[in-house]
């Protein structure tokens, strides 16, 4: 046996601790994101069943003035990552089919608007040049960052949720679109279509700012209230 041999070798059994540390690390860092996707997922089910069919409606919509369950996916995304944020979503979607009054359409409709934000900065994210000791959850953190994908995750849930609503009006709804109106709004004598457009952006828009803004401040600490709940877990 040489010299360079003996080398060889006490390298490779040096090199095999931080490898199997590694590999510890990886996998406490899947069984964590499995039980974080668990536990929201779960969360969201008990505030669907006790809460969807309570919430104040929009007269005429059928949408919630403001749902809350959205925010619990997003948190959970904030806070695990993709994988983890994606399975509580749809075990969550699944979970609103039992409770909300529009049956499947209600909870189709919340899935495509929560995945349309979320896919923005999941794409983002993946583009996004990795540098050493910087963390996906530190760059959505910073608040530039943020509002970007924000901002082109609210554009694209208008214009996906548009999309959908007009099939919806075209299909299943077909001829209920002349008694729609803005009345919610102060606006009786905007109808039909215009009304539709309108109010689907609206209330899009204005859904997303609460489903964003609200898990920032609770997982990023914006009001600075102590521990972020993003330093405590650094999964992703």
């Amino acid at each position: 046996m040489t010299v360079e041999t003996v080398e060889k070798n006490a390298n490779t059994l040096e090199k095999r601790p931080d490898e199997k540390e590694a590999k510890m690390s990886k996998s406490a860092q899947r069984t964590l994101k499995i039980a974080g996707a668990a536990i929201f997922g779960a969360l969201s089910l008990i505030m669907s069943a006790f809460l969807t069919p309570i919430l104040a409606r929009i007269p005429g919509w059928q949408i919630a003035i403001f749902d809350p369950i959205s925010i619990v996916w997003i948190t959970c995304f904030m806070i695990f990552g993709v994988e983890a944020g994606l399975m509580s979503l749809v075990i969550g979607a699944f979970g609103l089919l039992p409770f909300d009054p529009t049956a499947w359409l209600g909870p189709l409709m919340k899935f495509s608007a929560t995945f349309s934000l979320l896919i923005v900065p999941i794409i983002v994210l993946k583009l996004y040049k990795r540098e050493e000791g910087t963390s996906n959850s530190k760059k959505l953190k910073d608040r530039k960052n943020f509002i970007t994908c924000g901002i082109l995750g609210t554009v694209l849930r208008c214009i996906v949720m548009l999309i959908l609503n007009i099939v919806v009006f075209l299909t299943i709804f077909s001829g209920y679109e002349a008694y729609v109106d803005l009345a919610f709004l102060g606006l009786p004598g905007i109808t039909s279509w215009t009304a539709i457009v309108i109010g689907v952006i609206i209330i899009n828009a204005y859904q997303s700012v609460l489903d964003l803004l609200i898990p920032y401040i609770i997982v990023y600490g914006a009001l600075d209230y102590g521990h972020k709940l993003d330093e405590k877990f650094e999964v992703w």
